[in-house]
């Protein structure tokens, strides 16, 4: 099962250029507040079709498919890949005030083909 699982990840990583790294760990207080405010209407939104998120448990196994990326031990971390090279990182969640503009930032550094795909 963690075999299909993994590469249902891989294809899901390959078919999307951007996606939205989320790491996490049990007990979170910060990340329950994301999942909370921003993650059920996170994928409806423009962002969200931009860099669709994707969950990694920091207390688990590092995924193969992110062996590039440094892992954080803050949670949650944000970090913005484009082909699997980080574009930027988000350490912390900032609130739903400050969020979408920082993501937005963040998205702006994607590169222009990235960006048009998603118009």
């Amino acid at each position: 099962m963690a075999v299909a699982g993994a590469s249902l990840l891989a294809n899901r990583s390959a078919s999307s250029a951007a996606e939205l790294l989320m790491l996490e760990q049990p007990g979170c207080v910060w990340c329950k507040r994301f999942n909370e405010e921003i993650a059920p209407a996170y994928a409806k939104t423009d962002e969200g079709r931009r860099a669709p998120l994707r969950r990694v448990d920091i207390t688990e196994d590092w995924p193969v498919d992110l062996e590039g990326i440094r892992p954080e031990r803050l949670t949650p971390t944000f970090i913005l890949l484009d082909k699997g090279v980080e574009i930027e990182r988000m350490i912390g969640y900032p609130g739903n005030e400050f969020f979408w503009g920082l993501l937005d930032d963040m998205l702006s550094k994607l590169p222009a083909a990235d960006t048009a795909a998603a118009d």
